[in-house]
């Protein structure tokens, strides 16, 4: 028993571990953004800048990016992901059943019968019915499973390090918001540090006394030098995203094409329209376009897709084929009518 209680003790304090060391690229992020906060607002606006105006102006169009920059990365980070709720999850005899069938036909048959009442479009490359095995549900629509949350998750795009939570559902809003404000945040940054920067190089700095020391030049060389490095980086990355939003796809489905029930793998299945997929992340109410606030479309387990499928004239929206499916996978059942007198 001493044995078992000292690995639980070591498995808690491990996962302890972990938790703690996926915070360290957030804090890496946070403190790179507290130190430009100090060389923006103080070596660059209050000691190198003379004129008031200019002064005053800087800092009021820095700290309303900064808010939003900060907002959005907030709502980023803290909004929980989307996870599948229990009502997905396969029973217990079912899984066992499903177990025991070898047969990958049956396997299908079975996972169409449990899924019957799920609003499920999605296949896999074998045109079964998604399902986790961790999990033990039946995988909603653009929905996976995280090996790092340990979940499913809803409409999930990837997990990301730098906000130690999945890009989802609940917060993709948010996180091509973040991308968008950081990227502004750092061109705002990198321009209105320009002319000090160039100041600095010629060394004009130094002939009128400025900065009272070393260490102010140098923090603005670097603010420059780290919002420029940056800022480059982030235009790929938001254009990406920006792309992903225009075409309704994931970056998961960007890899690898959803598969439909009906029409087979489509890479633009989800496409409606730039606008129209725009507005299901966004929302159609303009002036919260730019807050971090939620206003996406839909509940995050069914989305409208390119061609609508025709759900009255489905396999399984008939009786007599759900009664062939049942016959086929329990033979118990084949005989049922003729006990009934």
């Amino acid at each position: 028993m001493s044995n078992l209680g000292e690995r639980k003790k070591k498995t808690n304090s491990c996962a302890g571990c972990m938790r703690v060391l996926k915070w360290i690229p957030v804090l890496f992020i946070l403190s790179i953004i507290v130190w430009s906060y100090y060389a923006y607002v103080v070596e660059l606006c209050i000691l190198a800048i003379d004129n008031t105006a200019e002064k005053v102006i800087f800092l009021l169009f820095y700290h309303i990016i900064n808010t939003l920059f900060l907002w959005s990365y907030w709502k980023t980070i803290f909004t929980p992901a989307g996870t599948v709720p229990s009502t997905w999850r396969i029973p217990e005899v079912e899984i066992e059943r499903l177990l025991r069938i070898e047969n990958q036909e049956q396997q299908k048959r079975l996972l169409e019968y449990i899924a019957k009442d799920y609003p499920v479009s999605n296949r896999t490359l074998s045109g079964s019915i998604r399902f986790c095995d961790k999990c033990k549900i039946i995988k909603p629509d653009r929905s996976h499973h995280c090996s790092v949350c340990g979940t499913c998750i809803l409409k999930m795009d990837h997990h990301c390090p730098w906000v130690n939570n999945c890009v989802n559902f609940t917060n993709y809003k948010f996180f091509v918001l973040f991308l968008g404000y950081a990227l502004l945040y750092c061109l705002y940054v990198a321009l209105t540090s320009l002319e000090c920067f160039i100041r600095f190089w010629r060394s004009e700095f130094v002939e009128q006394g400025e900065l009272g020391g070393s260490m102010g030049r140098f923090h603005i060389l670097f603010l420059f030098f780290v919002a420029f490095m940056f800022a480059i980086s982030l235009i790929s990355l938001f254009g990406y995203h920006v792309y992903l939003l225009l075409v309704n796809r994931t970056t998961l489905e960007a890899f690898r094409a959803p598969i439909f029930r009906i029409g087979g793998q489509d890479k633009n299945g989800y496409n409606l329209g730039k606008l129209a997929n725009f507005q299901e992340v966004f929302g159609d109410d303009w002036k919260l376009w730019f807050l971090p606030v939620f206003t996406s479309f839909g509940d995050g387990f069914s989305y409208p897709m390119r061609h609508c499928e025709e759900d009255a004239e489905s396999l399984l929206g008939h009786s007599d084929t759900r009664l062939e499916i049942e016959e086929d996978i329990f033979p118990e059942t084949r005989f049922h009518d003729t006990i009934v007198p």
